[in-house]
């Protein structure tokens, strides 16, 4: 097998590829000949540095064009791609060297600074740079189904980030959700907004599309919720993939409005809250399929295509997927574990038994999953066993309220309380009677056992590069309102 060779060499040379927005607002596109040529040639400057079958090869580069030839240059050949994200700093790139140790580096020029930083001193490719490209095509290798392809590292909610390998298997593998969650149609044009470096931007900004016959949008520019929408509107994107946190951004900073072109749209990364859902269901027209995976499994779940759509809902076990709720308790809430031989995009390195995922989620009567909160994550108190994603889903909902998250504190009569911890929206204040009013919110919307006895406001909440929030940052200390 080579993917590859088999889907981008294959596909017709000139049909649409990759449509591409750079931060100066400059606008091309490649056709898959062009994109074929080019990592062909890029394969070859590898081989040229030294390159060989099983080698590691690190990117630092944004959302472009070559970061996607440097990918295809390394499963061309072989070679196993490590994309890192720009947001990482010398600490976190060096760790990264370390575990990895990388044949060769291909970074965008305004991160040299940070890998020389790093200690890496081996072979260095920069972009821009037309003379990556300068070598004969490397002919595409005969590769194994569980020859490595893909390094990606985990984001490090707790503990250091771990490298997971993922095999040749997994490329095709995406097929899977490509065709069943993501939803892509041929001849259509999907964004999938993920920074590269992430699980879900090596599988979702040009694979899944690819897959399905449609060409990728690459936008490389920091996020920005009026520009997100402008270009929603004005490429006509068809399929939209983008976190959750961006979702509720754009719908809590923006003035949201149909967009005609705009046909499918997925989510996935973090629980997405069901008012969010709703209002781009009412004021963009499109319905959110919310979904879930983890970066040693690929996608797992997803809200089906062509049902309706049930908001705060992680969807269902994805065809062929063998999933279940382990030691449910007396709200049907257990942890949620699957086969690793029934997932085609599972990790090389995982266990042959069953995968726990850490995950605590509930099935309903028709086998929709929903997400209550990691296993470490739940809190008890007095008894009661509290997702921290229910508390933060009712706390967004107010609308002076633009992110919360819920963690446990101890308290001696209870055990643990839930306290919040809450960063407001513009022209909004934190004030003991704001606090109080959250409380009584949360009464309205959840259980009042669920209420945060303890409320706090922040600038930001800590999150991990890909966006999660860190929990284990907020438990512990806090004085509370």
């Amino acid at each position: 097998m080579n993917f590859v060779r088999d889907l981008v060499d294959g596909a017709e040379p000139r049909r649409l590829a990759l449509v591409v927005l750079d931060r100066q607002g400059n606008r091309r596109t490649e056709s898959f000949g062009e994109v074929a040529d080019r990592a062909g040639r890029l394969a070859g400057t590898l081989a040229a540095v030294g390159v060989v079958r099983g080698d590691v090869v690190m990117t630092v580069i944004g959302n472009r064009p070559e970061w996607v030839h440097t990918l295809l240059a390394c499963w061309r050949i072989g070679a196993v791609a490590l994309p890192c994200t720009e947001q990482l700093r010398p600490a976190d790139l060096a760790k990264r060297i370390e575990i990895s140790e990388p044949r060769a580096v291909v970074a965008d020029e305004r991160d040299v600074d940070d890998l020389r930083a790093a200690g890496y001193a081996g072979e260095l490719l920069t972009i821009p740079d037309e003379r990556i490209y300068d070598s004969s095509p490397a002919p595409a290798a005969e590769l194994e189904p569980d020859e490595p392809a893909l390094i990606v590292f985990t984001s490090g909610t707790s503990g250091e980030p771990k490298a997971i390998r993922h095999g040749q298997r997994n490329l095709p593998g995406q097929r899977l959700q490509a065709e069943h969650w993501f939803g892509a149609r041929p001849g259509e044009l999907a964004w999938c907004t993920a920074a590269s470096g992430w699980s879900k931007s090596a599988r979702n900004v040009f694979v899944a599309p690819w897959l399905c016959g449609a060409a990728a949008l690459l936008h490389d520019a920091r996020f920005d919720p009026v520009e997100r929408l402008d270009v929603l509107e004005r490429e006509e994107v068809d399929v939209l993939c983008m976190a959750p946190t961006e979702y509720r951004a754009i719908a809590k900073r923006t003035e949201l409005r149909r967009l005609p072109a705009l046909r499918h749209a997925v989510a996935a990364g973090e629980p997405l809250n069901p008012e969010i859902v709703l209002r781009w269901q009412q004021e963009v027209g499109v319905s959110i399929h919310d979904g879930y995976g983890q970066t040693e499994t690929g996608a797992l779940t997803g809200m089906p295509i062509g049902e309706p759509v049930r908001p705060g809902s992680m969807g269902r076990p994805l065809p062929g997927v063998d999933a279940w709720i382990d030691e449910p308790d007396d709200a049907g809430v257990g942890e949620l574990c699957v086969d690793p031989k029934s997932v085609p995009t599972f990790f090389l390195d995982g266990p042959d038994g069953a995968w726990r995922t850490g995950d605590r989620v509930r099935e309903d009567p028709d086998g929709y999953l929903w997400f209550e909160g990691r296993t470490d994550d739940v809190i008890i108190s007095a008894g009661y066993r509290i997702g921290p994603f229910e508390v933060e889903s009712a706390l967004v909902s107010h609308p002076a309220v633009a992110e919360a998250a819920a963690v446990s504190a101890p308290d001696e009569e209870r055990g643990q309380v839930v306290r919040a911890v809450v960063v407001l929206r513009d022209a909004h204040a934190g004030s003991p009677e704001l606090a109080r009013e959250l409380q009584d919110h949360v009464k309205a919307r959840t259980a009042p056992y669920k209420y945060p006895r303890l409320v706090e406001f922040a600038d930001a909440l800590p999150k991990t590069p890909s966006g999660k929030i860190r929990r284990a940052e907020l438990r512990g200390s806090g004085q509370g309102v």
